[in-house]
């Protein structure tokens, strides 16, 4: 069977010039955007349930543009005003820059790093260690920034201030693809909750992303793409690839 409709579980491209457009014109494929999860945040409610006082702290670690949209969402629900000697650490430029959408953009007083690792971020918090950071988490999250705070003496807390749900489907809403896409475990988690009798057939899956991979593996799904791979980088490219194989 060939692959004539892909449901990709990501919100639509903000560019027309996006791979996937150009990949459902060279191949005659439909491309549909959907994304399976939604990230919220939570109540003030919930945030003062973690007794954790904002005011407190004079540096911040931003993961994401979630942690930052959620933060300052947060800030504003609770009336706490953020002096302009708050300083912002962030895992990539991109992020930093996105922090211009709350408050006046300072190079002396944001600092990231270049990987987006957590990592590239040490020789900054090492150089301002007598700052308290607080860090904006997500309900789902590892202890890689905790374990390296700890590691540099430094005073810190974490807070969960988002989390990440299942964006579930209408009654009536068309679910008629040939091959679905996922880029996180929870998109999975969504689609079992959605359609707990879902039976995949000659459905294909891709999905991005090691963790992403076994969680299809672990719901007792075929996995039919695997990204990335050293030939295909990026999802786009590994689809293009299967798409031009599996048509044939």
């Amino acid at each position: 069977m060939k692959i004539k409709k892909v449901l990709v579980s990501q919100p639509k491209p903000a560019s027309e010039k996006s791979p996937y457009y150009d990949i459902a014109e060279k191949y005659g494929v439909k491309i549909n955007f959907r994304p399976f999860i939604k990230v919220e945040g939570v109540t003030a409610k919930e945030f003062r349930q973690q007794k954790v006082s904002i005011p407190e702290y004079t540096a911040i670690i931003f993961t994401s543009r979630h942690a930052i949209d959620h933060f300052f969402g947060l800030c504003q629900e609770l009336r706490v005003s953020i002096p302009e000697t708050m300083k912002y650490f962030c895992v990539t430029e991109a992020v930093a820059l996105y922090i211009q959408k709350y408050v006046q953009y300072r190079k002396r007083k944001i600092f990231f790093g270049s990987t987006g690792k957590i990592e590239d971020l040490i020789p900054s918090i090492t150089k301002h260690n007598g700052e308290k950071y607080l860090t904006p988490m997500s309900d789902v999250h590892t202890d890689d920034i905790k374990n390296m705070l700890d590691k540099l003496k430094v005073k810190h807390t974490e807070a969960v201030m988002y989390r990440t749900v299942s964006n579930d489907f209408t009654d009536g809403e068309d679910f008629d693809y040939d091959m679905l896409l996922f880029f996180s475990p929870a998109g999975v988690t969504s689609l079992q909750k959605n359609f707990p009798n879902f039976d995949q057939k000659d459905i294909k899956i891709g999905t991005f992303g090691t963790t992403t991979a076994q969680a299809v593996r672990d719901a007792g799904l075929r996995l039919d793409l695997e990204a990335p791979t050293v030939k295909a980088p990026s999802m786009t490219a590994a689809l293009e690839m299967f798409i031009k194989e599996h048509n044939k």
